[in-house]
């Protein structure tokens, strides 16, 4: 019986040491979000108003934004995308705004990028400073290059 009684205990050792691994590991801090998640969780913050909508898409009022994965290769030559009646940036860092409604965007784009404005044809969309004056406009449909740096708001009409 002795090497039974031992087996058993042997058993029993396993599984104690086994339990206070489990739960060593259950006390563990939680994983950090990716860098695409930061990079998502980065734009909830500075737009309370949007919501997000699948891994990289965020969705506000009257339009979208595609966040651009860390690191992803960025065409500024390009325009993006743009279904028909919708305005479109694309910023240095390849994040896409798509806006459809017309009112005042908030805008926080940086470096050069692009823009797609494929609203109806004649539609002006405007571009402001900080402090809300008009920088400058553009009539659709047309597309082009933009340095987003100095725009601090967007309305598409």
């Amino acid at each position: 019986m002795a090497p039974r009684k031992t087996l058993g205990m042997i058993v029993a050792a396993a599984a104690l040491v086994a339990g206070q691994f489990a739960v060593g590991n259950a006390s563990a801090a939680p994983a950090q979000a990716s860098p695409l998640q930061q990079k998502v969780d980065t734009f909830l913050e500075q737009h309370p108003e949007a919501r997000q909508t699948s891994r990289n898409t965020v969705d506000f009022p009257g339009g979208s934004a595609t966040i651009a994965e860390p690191g992803a290769t960025v065409d500024r030559t390009r325009a993006p995308a743009c279904d028909n009646g919708w305005l479109c940036v694309q910023v240095a860092n390849g994040t896409i705004y798509r806006y459809y409604t017309c009112q005042l965007y908030q805008f926080r784009g940086t470096g050069d990028g692009t823009f797609n404005n494929n609203q109806s044809s004649g539609t002006v969309a405007r571009f402001y400073n900080q402090n809300g004056t008009q920088r400058w406009t553009n009539t659709a449909k047309d597309t082009g290059t933009a340095s987003w740096t100095p725009v601090w708001s967007i309305r598409p009409c």
